[in-house]
């Protein structure tokens, strides 16, 4: 029988911290600077389009969202969608955030080589991660190693998946840094607040990527203990 509360589940610890760490540390930054307007008085929205005109990119389109810190770009529709925290925002924390999702629009354009990767790598993540847990649980019910196994090789898309984010969200904070302060649209003393924005925001892909790595370790555990029943 499945055991509900092995011991096993202790691996994923570290990881619940740094992710509630980064939480924490992602919504302190943004309620800061979200309360320092820019010099230039720009919106998120204009940033963004301007930025993209810099880039000389001129078939994506920049919409409002509903939610908190939705924020993304659609590469399939070409949508660069921002939250209206920083849509309308001139804010600091809204500049930072509105040109790192047209960095990743621009990392789109130029066919940036990990984005590319971690798009098409997308749906078999997500195919992975609704498929693992439940072929897991039913080796481990059934006495079944070999469906155990399966389970945790397709969770092995999901830590592919997030281990590529990595280089990917970094280069679109670094190229959003190098386009705000070299275009002017922050002042030397600001660009300092909206990489501190970026970086919070950083941490919670890394969060993400060890309690990914983490579980697969636990399921490979796990799926030991069935082959020692055997």
């Amino acid at each position: 029988m499945f055991p509900f509360f092995d011991p096993t589940f202790v691996l994923l610890i570290p990881a619940i911290i740094l992710s509630l760490y980064a939480q924490a540390k992602v919504q302190g930054a943004f309620t800061k600077y979200s309360r320092v307007s820019s010099t230039t008085g720009l919106t998120g929205a204009a940033v963004a389009r301007q930025l993209l005109r810099e880039a000389g990119i001129y078939d994506v389109e920049v919409e409002m969202i509903p939610g908190h810190l939705t924020d993304h770009y659609d590469p399939r529709h070409k949508k660069l969608r921002l939250s209206s925290q920083v849509y309308h925002s001139s804010s600091l924390a809204a500049l930072g955030i509105a040109a790192h999702e047209t960095g990743h629009a621009i990392q789109h354009d130029v066919g940036y080589f990990p984005l590319a990767l971690r798009n098409n790598l997308a749906p078999i993540a997500q195919f992975g991660s609704n498929l693992a847990f439940p072929l897991l649980f039913l080796g481990l019910i059934l006495g079944a190693a070999g469906l155990a196994r399966f389970g945790v090789m397709a969770f092995v898309a999901v830590v592919l998946f997030q281990l590529i984010t990595l280089p990917v969200e970094f280069n679109a904070s670094n190229r959003a840094i190098a386009l705000l302060e070299g275009g002017g649209y922050l002042t030397r003393q600001e660009v300092g607040p909206a990489r501190s924005v970026l970086s919070a925001a950083a941490l919670t892909y890394v969060a993400a990527a060890l309690t990914a790595v983490l579980t697969l370790l636990r399921l490979f555990i796990l799926s030991g203990m069935l082959r020692r029943d055997e």
